[in-house]
């Protein structure tokens, strides 16, 4: 059985952490006032039952088929109820649970995870949780400004904010495919995409008020899991994912399958200069290359063989990857790595695996199965 993200890092083991403090994002307008679903109801039980023969009647004589009387004839079955989103659950140490997204708004921090949890914060250090329609587990989050965000997770969720994070609402909702959403990368408030397991691939030209199925059997005949989408320097949209998948496209419509150096799955590509790549893996496999249509991809040694699951660009033009066991690796522009290890936080044994960076001050702030980790490199 292929597994998206690895069982999704392999971190929807841990329990529910979140850091308390006063945070303006939430103030403004009271979490608890956030747009929500009504919860699910239970689907509604088939209404059939079979006949039963009888032992009173005539030889050869069948009893009837239901209670009604009428001969023969079976009980309808009821049709099960559509399934509605529950909405999040407000925890005390949500900031301390699984999150596998991260995003600077310009403005605020906001994280990403399990539950449907999001949380936010103005300084790194102190977040709060802001309630959501959905208590899937979220994946990933994008602002293409200050205003407009998108997470995306599993049930095929799709959510969107137009303050800031402060409130939002449910664009998509599909639990019957089964399939979750695993990245997302808009260019404006109006066009995005997202991606996910087994090829799945949505786009949007109106801010998200309507998404459809992208056609592009060069990426997705195989139905191959999409891990991660990102734009190069050139403007033109990579996308990575399992078995080495990679494909190419100048307008985001029309695609190109690449040959990837590399056959395992692939987690994670940082642009890097004006048509080249830095991807990531299995195994501590990390590529680079100047030109990902050339074909010429180095292999970097990075000293480990953890796997990586997400990166950052770094104002330095250094790369950093994060990844198994709070695992990180540091790629300079000149091809030289230096290797370093989140900290365990206070009482808590082991440093859990890392889903996701953004450059922060003078480090990255990751995300992962303990949370919302701060490193200075």
């Amino acid at each position: 059985m292929k597994d998206p993200m690895r069982r999704l890092i392999q971190a929807l083991l841990c329990g529910g952490v979140l850091v308390s403090g006063a945070l303006a994002i939430a103030q403004d307008e009271p979490a608890t006032e956030a747009t929500t679903a009504a919860p699910a109801e239970d689907a509604a039980a088939g209404g059939g039952e079979e006949a039963a023969t009888s032992e009173s009647g005539g030889e050869g004589e069948e009893a009837a088929a239901s209670e009604s009387g009428d001969e023969g004839e079976e009980a309808a079955e009821a049709p099960a109820a559509p399934v509605k989103a529950w909405p999040s659950e407000m925890a005390h140490l949500a900031s301390r649970s699984l999150l596998l997204g991260v995003s600077n708004t310009g403005k605020h921090l906001v994280a990403v995870g399990d539950r449907g949890n999001i949380v936010a914060s103005n300084d790194g250090t102190n977040w709060a949780q802001i309630q959501v329609p959905v208590r899937a587990t979220l994946t990933a989050v994008e602002f293409a400004d200050e205003n407009n965000g998108w997470a995306v997770g599993h049930d095929a969720v799709i959510l969107h904010t137009k303050d800031g994070g402060k409130t939002w609402q449910l664009q998509n909702f599909a639990p019957e495919l089964e399939k979750p959403f695993l990245d997302v990368l808009f260019t404006d408030s109006n066009k995005g995409m997202v991606i996910g397991a087994y090829g799945l691939f949505y786009v949007t030209s109106d801010g998200g008020a309507s998404w459809t199925e992208l056609d592009a059997p060069p990426i997705r005949e195989e139905e191959l899991h999409l891990n991660a989408i990102t734009r190069l320097g050139t403007g033109e949209f990579f996308v990575v994912g399992e078995t080495g998948m990679m494909g190419v496209s100048a307008d985001g419509t029309k695609w190109e399958r690449l040959t990837a150096p590399y056959e395992g799955s692939l987690y994670g590509a940082i642009p890097r200069g004006d048509k080249g790549a830095v991807i990531f893996g299995l195994r501590g496999n990390v590529y680079s290359t100047d030109d990902v249509r050339g074909g010429n991809w180095t292999k970097i040694d990075v000293g480990t063989v953890a796997s990586f699951f997400g990166g950052a660009l770094l104002p330095s033009g250094d790369i950093a990857m994060v990844g198994l066991a709070g695992e990180i690796a540091v790629l300079s522009p000149s091809g030289k790595v230096r290797n370093t290890k989140v900290e365990a936080m206070a009482g808590v044994t082991g440093s859990g695996t890392l889903s996701g960076a953004i450059p922060w001050k003078n480090g990255v702030l990751a995300v992962g199965e303990l949370g919302v980790s701060r490193v200075g490199l």
